[in-house]
């Protein structure tokens, strides 16, 4: 008899894991499902693929196959080994022979016991949900701090008889929950690939747009909040933009540039919700007048100032 590769069969290397070998299974098993392939060999790859995965998501089985080693070839005559295991050994009739999908090579490492593939041409049995697929969701900070619903619109791959793969604009209304953080996936179930046994769900991973004011770090924000030399000096009561609207802030007589303040609770919501950090930034006024210039240069000789002290 024909010695049988499965792993050449699922497209696979011996190395896969058995997610990925899932996923080959499934892409092959609907490309060639006789209901709806066009292929004219559809019938036979369909029950390759079968016998393939049976055996290969079977650790036990798996691991009796592999123990025939990596020297044989796809076509090549094999004989199983006079000491092979009877474990699997079923008695003959009833499941076994070509009436239940099984090969000859697999009937004389496995017998007829345990297969739970079907006959295509029953035209029953045979379910497989669709895939799941993913997509990148784009939001403002202001969408994820609100939370709601938002409408997309996404391109997605719709397969088509014969093998062919169509793109199609698809408009969809996601639930954005409150506080969602960068990166975190939404589930739309129903949403994802079309399959026999139903849809596949849409995995939305959420990323966030630049913002003009906000940096972002889990839940928390930080602004930079530009103040004037005398509001450092002095101390201030300054308004300060939030995600939800604007708060006075209190700033200390002798603030510095490069100093940071913690608004509780004013960042991305959430368990546990965030905080906003406000980073200061004393800015000078421009020298561009007569005025500013006659100041500034009091300021000079009035103030015993020297900002390189520490550096002598």
């Amino acid at each position: 008899m024909e010695y049988h590769d499965y792993y050449k069969t699922l497209g696979v290397p011996r190395t896969v894991a058995a997610d990925e070998l899932k996923r080959a299974y499934r892409r092959l098993a609907r490309r060639f499902h006789p209901d709806v392939s066009k292929e004219k060999d559809a019938e036979a790859r369909f029950k390759e693929v079968q016998e393939a995965y049976e055996v290969l998501k079977d650790p036990k089985k798996r691991a009796a196959y592999d123990e025939l080693g990596s020297d044989y070839r796809g076509g090549q005559q094999f004989r199983p080994p006079p000491d092979w295991s009877t474990q699997f050994q079923q008695p003959r009739g009833g499941a076994s022979g070509p009436d239940a999908g099984f090969s000859d090579f697999f009937s004389s490492l496995f017998g007829g016991g345990g297969f739970t593939g079907i006959d295509p041409r029953q035209g029953q049995g045979f379910h497989i949900r669709g895939e799941d697929q993913r997509a990148r969701l784009d939001l403002t900070l202001e969408e994820g701090y609100a939370g709601g619903s938002k409408q997309i619109t996404l391109q997605q791959p719709h397969a088509l008889q014969g093998g062919e793969v169509q793109m199609l604009e698809r408009t969809l209304k996601v639930q954005v929950p409150a506080g969602v953080t960068q990166g975190q996936v939404i589930r739309l179930a129903g949403q994802g690939a079309a399959g026999r046994a139903g849809k596949g769900d849409l995995m939305l991973e959420v990323h966030y747009k630049p913002h003009r004011l906000y940096r972002l770090e889990g839940r928390d924000v930080t602004l930079e909040l530009p103040i004037a030399p005398w509001e450092a000096a002095l101390g201030a009561t300054v308004a300060t933009p939030t995600l939800g609207g604007a708060v006075d802030l209190r700033i200390a007589p002798g603030a510095r540039s490069g100093q940071k303040l913690r608004l509780r609770a004013r960042g991305l919501p959430g368990a546990p919700v965030g905080d906003q950090y406000v980073v200061l930034n004393v800015v000078l006024p421009p020298a561009t007048t007569a005025e500013a210039i006659a100041f500034y240069a009091q300021m000079r000789t009035r103030l015993a100032f020297d900002p390189r002290a520490d550096l002598k």
